[in-house]
């Protein structure tokens, strides 16, 4: 980390009861089974369990210290006295969620680093994925989806002392977590992908959720840029809160054009106000060179030279389980996107998989978790989708899935794979693709199995 040991009491606002080291710590981390020397432990409060009483195992286990609540002072320590000599440093904090969200600000402020946050309803992680590889100097982004109010702090304080421009993907699933975020990373650019029918459950109505997005433009400073698209739908009101606009997609201040796709590459020549630049990026899907647009209009706003991200675009890679590519043989084509699913990724993903021109196709559909009452209309739509999308083989998996309206409904991803190995002719194109909670990563991986 880039702070001292004093420099960390002070940012937590903790009582010491042990002292440590006085060399900083290495890492940030909440789990008590993978700490080890020079990490620096939070007990967070689960559901279940209190972190906090797994604080002594990861002191044992050479950890620098441990960040725990008061209620686990007096079990940690008893009454024994400060001691220098202590093999680990003990803080007691009121909250270490709230302690650590602290700390990683006062890291991030430390730091002196730029910072472009990113939320939406579909395509945050791949806009931060592909933001990553474009924008200029060394780059640090969220792993994976550490994207809530637990995994954006510890991203932030996993960042290299070197760091020049943090990119935090921002989650989220109710009312003022995207401002607890920003106000954590205070970005000097505000990406928003879109907003759609996604946590409707949880928040009521897109225009719920459009309000919960549009938070992150209040942690905007005056010469800050917000980056949406064209057409911002129920966000629209919102966007006179931005100092500065740039829209991206068709028609914006920055669009692709003289789009071309052929051999696992798009093609484009991207308008910016800073002039064009044709980029090859390596994918084919229309709904990732949109996502681009946006990564590409962040970097306009920073002032990064078109030429530099055009360079740097064939280095682009996504985070696990998105559009991922599997060759099984044959000619057969798996396309695993079993993240997440909305109604708006999985019309995205059909249409992608139309362009694929196989001589039939698959889709492979699990639930879409969190639509509210409205969820088997949701359903119906995309099953309806797939069908005008010239789907051949519609697979349901899981009761939900019945809505889709599929040719084969089956219980589970195992199911799933079974019947894939004995359906599947060669040439197949076929997509994998559900909400996280459906499971739906298994398919692949057993269905390689399967036809090995």
């Amino acid at each position: 980390m880039n702070l001292s040991a004093a420099e960390i009491v002070a940012a937590l606002g903790a009582e010491v009861v042990a002292r440590g080291a006085l060399e900083p710590p290495l890492r940030a981390t909440i789990d008590s089974s993978a700490s080890g020397p020079g990490d620096l432990f939070f007990g967070l409060r689960g559901a279940n369990r209190d972190g906090s009483e797994f604080a002594p195992s990861a002191i044992e286990a050479g950890a620098w210290g441990a960040v725990v609540s008061s209620a686990f002072r007096s079990s940690l320590v008893g009454n024994r006295p400060i001691n220098d000599d202590r093999s680990g440093w003990v803080l007691v904090v009121e909250d270490p969620l709230a302690g650590m969200q602290a700390l990683a600000r006062a890291s991030r402020l430390a730091l002196d680093t730029r910072v472009v946050g990113v939320t939406g309803s579909v395509g945050k992680t791949s806009v931060k994925d592909i933001a990553r590889i474009l924008l200029p100097g060394r780059v640090h982004a969220n792993r994976e989806n550490l994207n809530t109010e637990i995994g954006l702090p510890l991203t932030v304080l996993e960042a290299p002392d070197d760091t020049e421009l943090l990119v935090l993907e921002m989650a989220m699933r109710g009312p003022g977590q995207i401002a607890e975020l920003a106000a954590i990373a205070e970005p000097e650019v505000a990406v928003i992908t879109n907003v759609g029918p996604v946590h409707v459950e949880l928040l009521g109505s897109v225009a719920a959720i459009a309000a919960a997005k549009a938070e992150l433009l209040d942690f905007l400073p005056p010469e800050g840029t917000a980056i949406v698209p064209v057409a911002a739908g129920e966000l629209e009101p919102h966007l006179q809160r931005a100092p500065r606009l740039l829209r991206f997609g068709p028609g914006g201040d920055v669009e692709a054009t003289e789009v071309s796709v052929g051999a696992g590459v798009t093609e484009a020549l991207v308008a910016t106000p800073a002039g064009a630049q044709r980029f090859h990026f390596p994918f084919t899907e229309a709904h990732n060179v949109t996502n681009a647009l946006a990564a590409i209009a962040a970097g306009v706003a920073l002032g990064a030279p078109l030429r530099a991200m055009a360079d740097r675009a064939a280095d682009i890679g996504f985070s696990s389980f998105r559009g991922e590519r599997i060759e099984l043989g044959d000619g057969i084509v798996l396309v695993n996107d079993c993240y997440n699913a909305n109604p708006v990724s999985m019309r995205a993903a059909l249409d992608h998989l139309a362009t694929l021109a196989a001589p039939r196709t698959v889709a492979v559909l699990g639930e879409m978790g969190e639509l509210g009452p409205s969820a088997p209309d949701f359903h119906r739509e995309v099953g309806e989708h797939a069908r005008a999308a010239g789907v051949d083989l519609l697979l349901g998996v899981c009761l939900p899935a019945r809505d889709y309206g599929p040719d084969e409904l089956v219980a589970d991803p195992a199911e799933a794979a079974e019947l894939l190995a004995v359906k599947l002719e060669p040439g197949d194109a076929v997509l994998v693709k559900g909400s996280r909670s459906a499971g739906l990563e298994a398919v692949a991986g057993e269905l390689a199995e399967l036809m090995a």
